[in-house]
């Protein structure tokens, strides 16, 4: 049993480590259509993008996991890249993504999305993969209930890595 649990999460390492070192991870489109990524400053803290028109970015990858909320006993202090938290902004945190992947985050039973980015390491807790700031939650329609099993969406990996303050 710990060799196949093993051997299920050196796939997974491995298929996130080709995602980071493969130059073609971050699609370029060439003519007339184009591919505009929210800024950090747009997914930082602004207003839900829901609604907006433009162009929706195609996953590089798509996989459901379960994912909880951290809030306040959080607010204010520094994350994995340096920043400090905002509970009301639209970041998340997740083991090993590379900070600063930009993610979408969809509840498929309500259909909401948000896309967030990838700013602090965690969760800590066996069996969850994401934790999103508590206003990604409640605009996802999650708070009350604290996890929910969602879609993620990853659109965008950063092309070098981000020096991080804490030793990553």
């Amino acid at each position: 049993m710990r060799a196949k649990a093993f051997l299920v999460l050196e796939c997974i390492v491995l298929g996130l480590g080709l995602l980071v070192f493969t130059p073609s991870a971050n699609p370029t489109v060439s003519g007339s259509t184009s591919i505009s990524y929210p800024s950090a400053r747009q997914i930082g803290g602004g207003p839900s993008m829901e609604g907006a028109n433009r162009t929706e970015p195609k996953p590089l990858a798509v996989w459901e996991c379960v994912t909880s909320w951290y809030g306040e006993d959080f607010d204010g202090r520094p994350t994995a890249t340096g920043e400090i938290y905002n509970m009301y902004g639209a970041t998340a945190a997740h083991l090993t993504l590379p900070l600063g992947s930009i993610v979408r985050v969809v509840n498929p039973r309500n259909n909401h999305s948000q896309i967030v980015r990838i700013n602090d390491r965690g969760p800590y807790i066996e069996g969850r993969e994401l934790d999103v700031s508590y206003e990604v939650a409640r605009r996802l329609g999650f708070d009350q209930r604290g996890t929910a099993k969602l879609r993620l969406e990853l659109l965008e990996v950063p092309s070098r890595p981000n020096n991080p303050v804490h030793g990553e």
